[in-house]
């Protein structure tokens, strides 16, 4: 009878019960809990299982290139971000309201790193997201028109609970991209959080996509709900900087 419940459950993709049935089982009948009681205990264990690799599967999927933790971050050293701010952040608020966030900065402050650390936290109460470079997200969206694939694409995109586009600014897209960089854009808003890392002030995005008016909409739509970071006067660079600890690198910590 046992390698007939071991078959079945493995027929139901009931990973976790089959792992732990034999254990349990033997527990039973020592301590002879109610049949309910010891349903109850199994489904709780399947139903966990099931949940936490369906968020390490989102993790994987999402494009994070680290999986670094908001709580370390050197905020001492960081002086011109507000600590407070970005643990408000944490509590994923903004996800209900589809607010934006955009960090400024030159390179190395940080910037990635909080995006990606909010963006871990979401994925880990159950939300769906994806972080992708800027450069990256423009080439798939000027690929899709060539495939014939957009429409599908920017459904994907759109749907996310929360989308990180990072490193804006850095390498200049082609019109056609800018294109379908707006439609996605404008697809989220008022729907979606965005979040972009960029080092480029608002006033400098025209130049950047080469498209003044196509630009203004998108702003438009980008900060009609959107908290934005700037790093100060003075940012320091925390690749050239050791912390507390003595790492290398600045001290978002990894999970």
């Amino acid at each position: 009878m046992l390698n007939d419940i071991h078959q079945n459950l493995e027929l139901l993709k009931c990973r976790k019960m089959r792992a732990i049935i034999d254990e349990q089982l033997a527990r039973a009948q020592k301590d002879k809990p109610s049949y309910s009681a010891f349903l109850l205990e199994l489904l709780r264990q399947e139903v966990h299982d099931k949940r936490e690799r369906g968020i390490q599967n989102r993790i994987r999927q999402s494009g994070l290139s680290e999986r670094w933790m908001l709580d370390t971050y050197p905020f001492h050293i960081q002086k011109g971000i507000s600590k407070r701010q970005h643990e408000e952040f944490a509590e994923l608020h903004f996800l209900d309201r589809a607010e934006n966030i955009v960090w400024i900065g030159p390179t190395g402050v940080g910037k990635t790193g909080l995006a990606e650390a909010i963006l871990l936290k979401a994925l880990m109460s159950g939300r769906t997201g994806r972080c992708v470079k800027a450069q990256d997200l423009f080439d798939e969206l000027g690929a899709s028109v060539a495939d014939r694939s957009t429409q599908l694409l920017l459904h994907r995109l759109a749907r996310l609970d929360l989308l990180v586009v990072d490193e804006m600014g850095y390498v200049n897209p082609k019109q056609d991209q800018v294109n379908q960089f707006f439609r996605l854009i404008d697809k989220r808003a008022h729907k979606k959080s965005t979040l972009f890392t960029t080092n480029l002030g608002y006033q400098e995005w025209p130049a950047f996509l080469n498209n003044p008016d196509l630009t203004a909409a998108l702003l438009n739509r980008v900060l009609e709900r959107v908290h934005t970071i700037t790093f100060g006067k003075n940012p320091v660079n925390l690749c050239r900087v050791k912390n507390a600890s003595d790492e290398p690198r600045h001290s978002l910590r990894k999970e």
